[in-house]
């Protein structure tokens, strides 16, 4: 049977097929040769569609970013009054929005943390990925951030969210608590008691840090009033 004739193949058909190339195989495993073998093509047909590996990884990051929902941080429609985001008030529509939007992009990248190598160093070139900076830093804008605190605050929410989605701290503790307990009594302790508080301990370190991040954020908000 022949090869697929190039009509077959278009950027997002290469840019899918590269995504999961890295989800099985890693970073390392994206290789224009890979891609063309998981596509049934030559390696050089590819060149009709994209330019080079560098294009190639602004589609896989077009491709992971239109994962990410950017609705809740337009719905978000100010500041609320400040504190009001304490234990037991309303929290006021921007930290809801915002942390709508890190946990839909932090699962985003949890179903894609190979991805993560490929991005953290390079340019920001993709459409959506450039949008969701834009909605972010609008969002905290409006909620009374000055820009120079809301470009930090989307660096330390960028930390965050790919930190959180890369490394798994439960699964680097592997044997029963009682085991460390000899050597190491406070990490058995608080092995033992986070695992009596159920399974979830990533998910409620991840929420952990954001409520930490939201409740310094609403503070730098107040001391600007």
């Amino acid at each position: 049977m022949g090869r697929p004739s190039r009509a077959l193949l278009s950027r997002e058909i290469i840019a899918r097929a590269a995504l999961d190339v890295v989800d099985e195989n890693g970073p390392d495993g994206l290789t224009m040769r890979a891609l063309a073998d998981r596509l049934g093509v030559k390696a050089a047909s590819l060149y009709n569609h994209v330019t080079g590996k560098d294009e190639l990884l602004d589609s896989l990051a077009e491709l992971v970013n239109a994962e990410i929902d950017l609705t809740p941080l337009a719905a978000q429609s100010g500041g609320g009054e400040p504190g009001s985001g304490e234990p037991g008030g309303a929290e006021p529509d921007w930290r809801t929005g915002v942390a709508q939007y890190a946990r839909g992009y932090r699962a985003a990248f949890v179903r894609h943390p190979n991805t993560i190598a490929l991005f953290a160093r390079r340019r920001v070139e993709a459409a959506r990925q450039l949008l969701g900076y834009d909605a972010l830093l609008a969002a905290l804008g409006r909620a009374g951030l000055a820009p120079a605190d809301a470009a930090e605050a989307a660096a330390a929410l960028d930390y965050l969210v790919l930190g959180s989605a890369l490394e798994t701290f439960s699964a680097g503790f592997g044997r029963p608590a009682d085991e460390y307990r000899p050597g190491y009594p406070a990490l058995a302790g608080a092995l033992e008691a986070a695992a009596a508080r159920g399974p979830g301990l990533d998910e409620r370190g991840f929420e952990l840090a954001l409520r930490l991040l939201l409740d310094g954020l609403t503070a730098r908000i107040a001391l600007t009033r």
